[in-house]
């Protein structure tokens, strides 16, 4: 186990299992994450091995007796039948039977309806009225001569939930871990490695959960398919339920205004609609506008009555096009049905998950760590609905009174959702606290921007907030920066970006990451040839951005040069190697035929694998000779070598933050992967790099 691991178990003791333990017991059955996590965290939530082993014997041998598979619902009829009683595992359902006054149970799998069941268990267990709960039940069988009486008889029924926890535990248990360990077990809560995740990509995850910490908070997730954007969501909690966009309708969404039945959101904490997306989805009116007032006042009418409801909304679905292209043809609300892609409702998100972000999901992305036991992390944070913490940074920041109230509440529900969800204990610094505010303030940027491509009666807003030093702070979306020419189609005066020396006639779109770089967007649509015109400068890049290469970023800087060192003490791993063996590339480019340069690189051997480490540099030096490259390198014996850069005898010294670490995990084994194959088509880590003018002597 992981250290990380080691300190779950001890402040989280009989709470947490190993994640991958879930695969190995759910086999061909089909039932939510929660479901089996509730039975492995019965036997298996223990770090011991040999209790985890026969704990999985168990968890397997109860399910093999009482799970019941559509395709076997016969033969485990027969068997409560000739038992007389049988415990079973399935989803239930509950409708009233008025007729004869009576609440009949329908068993989803097993297929038999029309079962009685007392009244006080249903009042207990109101979610069983709407969308079935999954539970263990003792079902008896009992023949009667009554053609009206069902022969089923539900002896006993237990829903599949954690019946108790110690929140102030939990809260002091928090405080044990810091807020990289806190975010990492919360992600192998969910189910992924946080190994395979940058922090805002890990954000992303965990934005996901608000809607079960915060009342009424309305989110949505557009991306590409296979982002596992609707697992959560169906797999995490018994509190939420996943439905089909196709299949809303007022009277299953709201109340039936015939028979005064309330809809899903008066029984679940979260109701998430898949698949939302399709601009061809028939929609009816009158659903659209009833959400309208539904996401903006918490209630909704039934006859005469107006009747409140906590349930969050979230609304997942995918894109067809690629983000430049929306941006530069609709906006990012596009995949949207036509009666949704409405200003008025789509005002009332308070959060926009930039899908495109998130990587599609690959089988090496799943943790084998320990995480919460899923159900006890949903009862946790279903208690916390009842706080309030939305006004904890404004000791410290205030936002721009050009902010109004509707973006304000979406700002501050996104805020307080997170803040639940990383700090519940209270204790932060200053930096923490702001960077939950950016990312609360640019989920509602998102939102806005795009309602003013889509209506231009909005105002536009400046998204600024003020820290202790009533310095003006402004906070942009990565996709802003990226492509700041599709970004702004009303003429607004943003960022800039062609602040870098351009080679050929390609521009060079490196600065649209930057914010320091700031002035009137005038990038050319013809561009014409242009000398590089190099300076001394620092540029910032954001995390997942794209489009870099290092082509575009070192090219200019190395134009000319005959010798370059290299200077990384990271360059021990196979990633990182080829990531130098990638910037060899970038400097065959800048040569002649006719031509050589000298490339000497000083790193650091690697302690475990140093004779890999040798071999890969010597198989780089070999593939360099026949392309003008006269490669060498050494390794620093000193141990203080921490440098990272790359010094020309052209006079430049590029400081680099990160080395040439920059890329995050991509497929590498993947050869139809654009981004195995192209570095403008990989997510950035976040760094910086300074370009800096330091004479040709630097290089000797």
């Amino acid at each position: 186990m992981s250290q990380l691991d080691d300190k779950i178990n001890q402040h989280f003791a009989g709470l947490v299992v190993r994640k991958d333990l879930v695969k190995a017991v759910k086999g061909n059955a089909i039932v939510p994450s929660y479901v089996l996590e509730y039975l492995l965290g019965q036997y298996c939530a223990t770090n011991d091995e040999a209790t985890i082993q026969t704990g999985i014997e168990t968890v397997k041998e109860i399910l093999r007796k009482h799970y019941v598979h559509r395709n076997e619902a016969g033969l485990v009829r027969s068997t409560i039948k000739e038992k007389g009683r049988h415990k079973v595992i399935d989803r239930i359902s509950v409708s009233l039977n008025d007729k004869d006054d009576v609440y009949e149970a329908e068993f989803a799998n097993l297929g038999i309806k029309k079962v009685l069941i007392d009244s006080n268990t249903v009042k207990t267990h109101q979610k069983l009225l709407v969308g079935g709960v999954w539970c263990i039940a003792d079902v008896e069988y009992e023949y009667t001569e009554d053609k009206s009486a069902s022969p089923w008889l539900l002896a006993s029924l237990k829903p599949i939930q954690i019946s108790r926890f110690d929140f102030d535990g939990y809260l002091e248990a928090r405080k044990q871990f810091t807020t990289d360990e806190w975010i990492d077990l919360l992600i192998q809560s969910v189910g992924f490695n946080p190994q395979m995740f940058g922090k805002r990509n890990k954000l992303a995850q965990l934005i996901r959960l608000i809607p079960f910490c915060e009342r009424n908070y309305n989110l949505i997730e557009l991306g590409p398919k296979g982002t596992g954007k609707s697992h959560v969501y169906s797999e995490f909690s018994p509190h939420g339920i996943l439905i089909s966009g196709g299949e809303v309708t007022v009277p299953k969404l709201f109340v039936h205004n015939g028979t005064g039945k309330l809809g899903l959101v008066g029984y679940w904490d979260v109701v998430a609609f898949d698949e939302f997306a399709g601009k061809q989805k028939r929609v009816d009116k009158a659903l659209v506008d009833i959400m309208k007032n539904y996401m903006a006042n918490k209630s909704f009418s039934r006859g005469v009555e107006t009747l409140g409801a906590e349930a969050s909304m979230v609304f997942v679905g995918n894109t067809d096009h690629t983000v430049p292209y929306m941006l530069k043809h609709t906006d990012l609300f596009d995949p949207l049905p036509e009666k949704f892609h409405d200003s008025a409702f789509l005002d009332r998100i308070h959060s926009y998950i930039p899908g495109w972000e998130v990587d599609v999901i690959r089988g090496e992305m799943f943790s084998s760590g320990y995480g919460f036991v899923v159900d006890y992390l949903a009862e946790i944070l279903r208690s916390l609905r009842s706080h309030d913490y939305s006004d904890r940074y404004k000791g410290q920041f205030t936002l721009s009174d050009d902010i109004s109230t509707r973006d304000r509440d979406g700002i501050n529900k996104t805020f307080s959702g997170l803040m639940k969800i990383l700090y519940p204990h209270g204790e932060t610094t200053d930096a923490e606290v702001e960077d939950v505010l950016r990312t609360a303030i640019e989920g509602r940027k998102r939102v806005k921007d795009q309602l003013l491509r889509i209506d231009a009666t909005y105002p536009a807003v400046r998204f600024a907030y003020q820290g202790a030093d009533a310095q003006e702070r402004l906070v942009r979306t990565l996709e802003e920066d990226e492509y700041p020419d599709q970004y702004h189609r009303r003429g607004a005066t943003e960022v800039s970006t062609a602040d870098l020396p351009q080679v050929g006639t390609d521009p060079l779109p490196l600065i649209e990451a930057a914010p320091a770089m700031q002035g009137p967007a005038s990038r050319p649509s013809n561009p014409v040839p242009m000398e590089p015109v190099l300076k001394e400068q620092h540029l910032v890049f954001h995390e997942n951005q794209r489009g870099l290469s290092f082509d575009k970023l070192f090219s200019p800087y190395l134009v000319g040069a005959k010798r370059i060192i290299i200077t990384d003490p990271y360059l021990r791993m196979f990633h990182q190697l080829r990531n130098l063996m990638e910037l060899m590339e970038t400097i065959s480019k800048l040569q002649g035929p006719e031509d050589e340069v000298v490339v000497h690189v000083v790193t650091v051997e690697d302690d475990s694998n140093g004779d890999r480490q040798t071999e890969s540099l010597q198989k780089i030096a070999d593939a360099c000779t026949g392309v003008g490259i006269q490669f060498s390198w050494a390794y620093d014996t000193s141990g203080t070598k921490h440098d990272r850069d790359i010094t020309t005898d052209t006079g430049w010294k590029i400081v680099l933050g990160r080395g040439l670490d920059v890329f995050q995990r991509f497929e590498l084994n993947d050869a139809f992967s654009f981004a195995n194959r192209l570095q403008q088509h990989r997510q950035c880590k976040e760094f910086s790099v300074t370009f800096v003018r330091v004479g040709p002597a630097a290089c000797s």
